[in-house]
């Protein structure tokens, strides 16, 4: 049995080793679940919510605590560690407060004067399949809404984040919620079909690669369950000549660099027209320069590693295949030391359309630039895409703005903004990004039984 291994991308150093559960302490996990769901479907929506906002504060209380073992597990710097814990507890309060109203009965009046309600049931323990990127941020928003909703929750996380996984499960028990509730499970890549087939596990969520979620969609599909998917990006970033240039480039190095760039929503492909094309990379290089690389704890900064060294290398592969193609490397593109997660922020240009880097999902630090003649063209660049999850269109014009939103095709379009997940929002993709919805009021839905109820 292989151990299971945190370890500290930015040092190199193991910080911890695990013994994955086995095939009898998984099923006793989920006997547990099953068990507890039978009592806190019981509950009254006040007495989750009570509950919720106490993981709320707990993790306020805490957030040093935990954004500790962010950074050092998969290496963000701790001011977005911290970051991530504070929109946790968000999301933690945004659904101990609507939980109730979303999911309360919706009376129907019948033409022939008959009436009817819907109600808003919860269906059992849910699995959620869970990345590393945002390793706290991935699961409460799943966890928030299925839990309020009345079902038990199972956690399998990233191989890579253990100390993150047993922690988030730490936040609820100190939370005082039921044991069994919600479980971490650390295991084996190997046994999650098997547990995604167990009877016991009624709907699955999975945040993560084209790969994982296409093997976990057929598994559910298999065993007829439910699945939501939220998977890769390559979010378009639209920059018009009648744009607030200087504000559009600042906002778009936030958007590449959050979270080392390895983040699904980050914003991938610049696409400018082109009279404004060289004064925004310009600006771009600029602002991109000003960031601080340094040891994820520190501060003061912006940047420190990737979160293993394997893709770092692969990110590497892409950029350098896409040179090899044509593509012309404006800054960066150079090649990281061998078996580190470092990696030099990089700008390429000139993309041809036969490179990875126009066709693949970059995750990293890499921002690809595209010049284009006019509207038009920006947006037939933006739609050529296998990703539709989010994208950013920068224009004065908002009447314009909204109407070639209509035409942007991604689960998102944020004007004049970057892209950002919220909890009154609902967070998903089209295309090969994934199906179904997170947060907001389309979240909390997904995994609940929508019963009609005929009232003759």
């Amino acid at each position: 049995m292989n151990k299971i291994k945190s370890i500290n991308p930015f040092s190199g150093e193991t910080l911890q080793t695990y013994t994955p559960l086995t095939e009898a302490e998984i099923k006793e996990k989920l006997d547990t679940s099953t068990c507890a769901y039978t009592e806190w479907k019981r509950l009254s929506f006040s007495d989750r919510s009570a509950l919720m906002r106490k993981a709320a504060g707990e993790l306020r209380d805490q957030k040093n605590h935990y954004a500790k073992i962010i950074s050092l597990e998969m290496g963000k710097v701790i001011k977005e560690s911290l970051a991530e814990i504070e929109k946790c507890a968000w999301v933690c309060d945004y659904y101990a407060e609507r939980a109730e109203n979303f999911l309360a009965d919706e009376p129907i009046e019948l033409p022939d004067g008959k009436k009817a309600k819907i109600s808003h049931e919860p269906i059992g323990t849910v699995l959620a399949v869970m990345p590393w990127n945002f390793p706290f941020w991935q699961v409460f928003r799943f966890a928030a809404p299925t839990l309020m909703a009345g079902n038990t929750g199972l956690l399998k996380h990233a191989s890579n984040v253990p100390q993150c996984s047993l922690a988030i499960e730490e936040v609820f028990a100190k939370a005082g919620f039921p044991t069994g509730v919600f479980q971490s499970l650390l295991i084996e890549t190997k046994h999650t079909n098997q547990i995604i087939s167990d009877p016991i596990v009624k709907a699955i969520t999975l945040t993560g690669s084209e790969k994982a979620g296409a093997s976990v969609a057929s598994e559910a599909a298999k065993n007829i369950k439910k699945s939501v998917l939220e998977l890769g990006g390559s979010d378009p970033f639209i920059v018009l000549q009648d744009a607030d240039i200087p504000l559009a480039a600042e906002t778009a190095v936030k958007a590449r660099m959050i979270n080392f760039g390895q983040s699904c929503i980050a914003a991938k492909r610049f696409i400018i027209e082109e009279p404004v094309y060289d004064e925004f990379v310009d600006l771009f290089c600029k602002n991109l320069n000003k960031l601080q690389s340094g040891d994820p704890l520190d501060e003061n900064s912006d940047f420190a590693c990737m979160a293993r060294a394997d893709l770092a290398s692969e990110l590497y592969d892409q950029v350098e295949k896409s040179k090899n193609a044509g593509a012309k490397i404006i800054q960066g593109g150079i090649k990281p030391a061998k078996d580190s997660a470092e990696f030099i922020p990089t700008v390429i240009a000139d993309i041809p359309k036969n490179s990875p880097a126009y066709s693949e999902e970059l995750f990293g630090p890499v921002a690809t630039l595209f010049k284009v003649r006019n509207k038009e063209e920006a947006i037939e660049l933006a739609n050529d895409s296998e990703f539709g999850l989010g994208s950013s269109l920068w224009t004065k014009d908002l009447k314009k703005g909204e109407e070639l939103a209509s035409k942007i095709e991604s689960g998102a379009v944020f004007l004049n903004a970057m892209v950002a997940s919220n909890p009154h929002l609902p967070f998903g993709g089209i295309k090969k990004s994934g199906f179904g919805r997170e947060l907001g009021k389309y979240g909390i839905l997904e995994f609940v039984n929508t019963k009609t109820v005929f009232l003759g």
